[in-house]
């Protein structure tokens, strides 16, 4: 499998070492264009293939065509590589972009538009995605195989599901990593030294998901087994609950989705 991807950033560089880790392509299979002459550096230092600052040429024999840009960049990206796609696989990992703007700024329907999160740099990530109706049988499963390379992948046939799940998953990072944030800061407060209420705090939060993924139960359930009548994590939650902790997940969550609806450009 051939592959450019268009953009050296973090999630540009989450596709190549994934790729790289779960044997999809060699080095010389996959080129990285970027405009940042340090970026170029780095990636072709750090894993050996070939860089290149012109977009259109990157794309010239790919199979597939990574688009790892930022939102507000993504349209002028793709007025440069329009003219140079021939039968390419193309998927787009930019927030809130529609199928049907990517499609018409490329002039094209080989398109997928995908939304991994932070994760995907340790193979760990989420990632939401959909496509046209045009894409060929292997190519569906060329990007399924390129997006589960990072973790784990939902596909969606309805669209209107990816904003949904960037609000979710996509974002979602942010969240814990705010609530991991807090909860230190909570045990440095009450006396606890940095270095070990950090490793407290991760190990639970680690921990927690783990239990919650193996014993497939609703959280409310473990949250019971974990709370005890009158104790010390009844006492917690009461003052989460009173914070309106809930509440502020739900409407953070909710303006997040509202966001990645209006990023599309019309």
């Amino acid at each position: 499998m051939k592959v450019a991807i268009v953009g050296g950033g973090t999630m540009g560089r989450a596709v190549v070492q994934s790729m790289l880790r779960k044997r999809l392509a060699g080095k010389q299979d996959i080129i990285v264009s970027d405009v940042s002459a340090q970026s170029r550096d780095y990636l072709s230092k750090k894993y050996g293939i070939p860089v290149t600052a012109d977009n259109s040429q990157a794309v010239i024999g790919a199979d597939a065509v990574v688009l790892a840009v930022k939102p507000q960049e993504l349209v002028a990206v793709m007025k440069q590589i329009a003219g140079q796609l021939k039968s390419q696989l193309v998927m787009s990992i930019a927030a809130g972009i529609s199928l049907e703007s990517l499609c018409r700024h490329l002039d094209y329907r080989l398109v997928v538009r995908a939304m991994p999160n932070t994760p995907a740099q340790v193979g760990k990530g989420m990632t939401a995605w959909t496509s046209t109706g045009e894409l060929s049988g292997p190519q569906h499963e060329m990007a399924r195989s390129i997006l589960a390379a990072m973790g784990a992948e939902q596909y969606f046939a309805d669209e209107k599901y990816i904003d949904m799940a960037t609000a979710v998953s996509g974002s979602g990072p942010a969240y814990v990593f705010l609530f991991i944030e807090s909860l230190i800061d909570a045990g440095v407060h009450i006396g606890l030294p940095r270095s070990v209420a950090s490793k407290l705090v991760i190990e639970t939060i680690v921990g927690s998901a783990e239990v919650m993924k193996k014993m497939a139960v609703h959280p409310a359930e473990l949250k019971n087994m974990v709370t005890s009548p009158g104790g010390t994590t009844a006492e917690a939650l009461l003052n989460l609950e009173m914070g309106g902790f809930r509440s502020l997940i739900i409407n953070a969550v909710t303006a997040a989705y509202q966001k990645a609806k209006a990023l599309d450009s019309k």
